[in-house]
């Protein structure tokens, strides 16, 4: 079967931006994570935070296609090397998550990532998945020094606590309304705490199911929500890191 040439247009483009693992100093250690460089070898930057799994090839390839769309793209390895398929060994490696070390690791990556000549601006954004998500609200409410705009992909962590208060950055959210992590009523209730709180934020509602946006996952991936969002999450990153 011939692939769809929007769909090979994309993989050519993606292929041309391929990444690299590298290291960065992170509060006395070193941490490593997964760099893509768009081919200007310029563009703003933004963290890419992984789901429950790991800095699985999911994640990877977010980067390089962010890289695709003139971004440099980091995500910060929070496993260590970790990555699993199983639902409970994930589920293990997500309760155990050291949310102080990953902090360290989030701003040493954030760090690193101003630090690299290929930017064009200071101004950098963080996108996260699932777990991810809830660190990229977390990093934005920590380190607004460092980061500029956050885009949050239902979002879940029960040990990662936000101040809505603290999110002084424009937000922009994913979220799934057949999402039973993240049901649609708690959802809506975080934004209107960020609001409440005088903050940014600007959420999308699919008719989707948790994880919508992970083509590896094809129990819950749905192809026209996850590029609505895809979209919507590239202009909100340009209109905020120029």
């Amino acid at each position: 079967m011939r692939a769809h040439p929007v769909a090979a247009l994309r993989a050519s483009v993606v292929a041309a931006v391929m990444g690299e693992s590298i290291e960065f100093p992170a509060n006395g250690r070193t941490a490593s994570g997964y760099l893509a460089i768009p081919g200007s070898r310029a563009g703003p930057g933004v963290l890419v935070i992984q789901e429950w799994w790991g800095l699985v090839d999911h994640i990877k390839d977010v980067c390089d296609r962010l890289a695709a769309e003139g971004f440099v793209a980091l995500a910060p390895d929070l496993y260590d090397g970790k990555v699993t398929r199983s639902p409970d060994e994930a589920g293990k490696l997500f309760m155990a998550l050291n949310i102080a070390k990953v902090g360290t690791d989030l701003r040493g990556a954030a760090d690193a990532l101003t630090g690299r000549a290929e930017l064009t601006s200071e101004r950098i954004g963080v996108i996260g998945f699932c777990m991810g998500g809830q660190l990229a609200l977390y990093a934005a409410a920590e380190y607004p020094d460092r980061i500029s705009a956050a885009v949050d992909f239902y979002g879940v962590h029960p040990n990662v606590r936000i101040d809505p208060a603290r999110l002084r950055v424009p937000i922009q959210g994913h979220f799934g309304k057949r999402d039973n992590s993240v049901k649609e009523k708690d959802a809506r209730a975080l934004v209107r705490k960020v609001q409440a709180a005088g903050g940014s934020i600007e959420a999308h509602y699919y008719d989707a199911d948790h994880a919508f946006f992970n083509d590896t996952r094809p129990t819950v991936y749905d192809k026209e929500d996850a590029s609505l969002a895809w979209e919507r999450t590239l202009t909100f990153l340009r209109k905020n890191l120029s």
